[in-house]
């Protein structure tokens, strides 16, 4: 047990250290799939499962793992995990919204690569939180994780009826929306104290 508040674990996981826009995990994720708000929910969604099961999955790995001696094996058993859950979460949204899974294209499966999952595995294991924090932590993660792809794919809507000037079209203007909406986030730096 850590000793911090179920609400400050989730804060803190959502707004204070937003996995995107505070640790810059999940990027890729980020800039590709955001585009659309519809792709984007549904990516946060996806994305809030995997970290779920991960974090639950990697709590129990942990404790064998320091149980019999051999932490050493915690990151390769925390990556098949991920990996595992990853083609579980593909082949349930393959077979019930095959449009979904054409929308997300090679992003769903990328979710298996995508650092802050692993991060956020890590993360729990060293913060020492327990089983019930540990589930916190991971929906404030994907509460945050979904937070920022449905911010970054708003303004990406509104801004393709923008004039805009041509130097910043694509990928620059994302970029630069992206750098505005991390600048805000670190405005929640102070929730996170007590």
């Amino acid at each position: 047990m850590n000793g911090e508040s179920i609400w400050l674990i989730f804060i803190n996981a959502s707004l204070v250290n937003n996995f995107v826009l505070a640790y810059f995990l999940g990027i890729c994720p980020f800039l590709g799939v955001s585009g659309k708000m519809e792709t984007a929910t549904k990516m946060g969604g996806a994305v809030t499962f995997v970290m779920l099961i991960s974090s639950m999955c990697a709590y129990g790995i942990h404790a064998l793992l320091v149980a019999i001696n051999a932490p050493f094996l915690q990151l390769i058993s925390f990556i098949v995990v991920i990996a595992s859950t990853v083609q579980l979460v593909e082949m349930f949204i393959k077979k019930m919204s095959p449009s979904l899974f054409r929308a997300l294209g090679i992003f769903l499966p990328l979710i298996t690569t995508n650092c802050a999952i692993l991060g956020l595995a890590l993360f729990q294991t060293n913060k020492g939180y327990g089983f019930g924090e540990s589930i916190v932590y991971a929906l404030g993660a994907g509460a945050g994780f979904t937070l920022a792809l449905v911010l970054i794919a708003k303004l990406r809507e509104k801004l393709e009826y923008a004039e805009v000037p041509k130097i910043v079209k694509g990928t620059a203007l994302t970029l630069l929306i992206a750098g505005i909406l991390s600048l805000t986030f670190m405005g929640f730096a102070g929730l996170g104290s007590q």
